[in-house]
């Protein structure tokens, strides 16, 4: 009777302990299964993270794109450049042969990509911020200043003369004329060197001569009195010289002539004359102060 009941009761246990396997199973595959589960929603939720970092750097890629580059006159990348891949092995056989393999793979595979597209940007970044540099630097030796107070009168500009007013013969005229009293303040238009400082046999008289670099030159001509000399470097706003009658004129005035790689531009172009005179000082006393001469 004993031996019975002993058998019923272990093939009951094996009955019972088989069928909870079956629903429940093992507690330590129940406890792997939730750890599969965890890393699952890890997972997704680092791929959601992933989604928002991926928008953040086509975020970057459009303004760097649409914004500076077009900006600062740089070329654009090549998609095949921002977006450069990876290949040839398998990278990523490490994670072969877990049941979240796939999930794994997609997740590293996505920030490899990442991490090349956001060592292209900062590569990017970086030439842009050269490049800033640069035009910053270039900005500061251009003539774009008028020479004398905005309150001066302009006299002739660019144009073909068909009487000159001393020789009487037909020729262009060059540069601007401001129709300055004798000894009017005048001053460097922009960053540069002096080249000539001195008296000028071709009609400008006393004259100075500045080399601005990226191809402009600037002319003060028919001066009363020079500030500087040959191989001095000046800034923008610096005083230079004061205006005269000295050459070929008719009267005190400054000739103001812009040269860009030895062609002449109009000067109305480089500069805005819409300062009042008060406004014009002050910048003239913000680009020197603390600056001697």
């Amino acid at each position: 009777m004993f031996l019975l009941w002993f058998t019923v009761t272990v093939v009951l246990t094996v009955i019972y302990s088989t069928i909870f396997h079956s629903i429940f199973g093992s507690p330590k595959y129940q406890a792997l299964s939730r750890q599969l589960s965890d890393l699952k929603l890890h997972f997704t939720l680092a791929n959601r993270e992933l989604d928002l970092t991926m928008d953040l750097i086509n975020d970057l890629k459009m303004s760097d794109e649409v914004r500076y580059r077009p900006i600062l006159a740089m070329e654009s990348l090549p998609e095949s450049f921002r977006n450069p891949g990876f290949g040839g092995i398998d990278r990523f056989r490490d994670l072969n042969g877990y049941p979240s393999s796939s999930i794994m793979r997609t997740t590293r595979t996505r920030i490899e990509e990442m991490k090349n597209m956001l060592e292209v940007q900062q590569a990017s970044f970086r030439s842009i911020t050269e490049k800033e540099a640069e035009w910053s630097r270039m900005y500061s030796y251009l003539p774009l200043i008028c020479p004398v107070s905005v309150k001066i009168r302009l006299g002739e500009g660019v144009k073909y003369r068909e009487v000159h007013p001393v020789l009487g013969t037909s020729q262009w005229h060059h540069g601007q004329d401001f129709s300055a009293p004798y000894g009017t303040e005048v001053y460097a238009t922009g960053n540069g060197r002096v080249i000539e400082a001195g008296w000028n046999n071709g009609g400008f008289g006393n004259y100075v001569v500045i080399d601005h670099g990226y191809g402009y030159q600037t002319t003060y001509a028919h001066l009363s009195g020079i500030k500087v000399s040959k191989g001095m470097e000046v800034k923008r706003g610096d005083l230079i010289a004061l205006t005269g009658n000295s050459g070929i004129s008719t009267g005190p005035h400054l000739h103001y002539q812009i040269d860009l790689y030895g062609r002449h531009q109009n000067p109305l172009h480089f500069f805005n004359d819409d300062l009042t005179e008060d406004e014009y000082f002050e910048m003239i006393s913000l680009l020197t102060s603390g600056r001697k001469i």
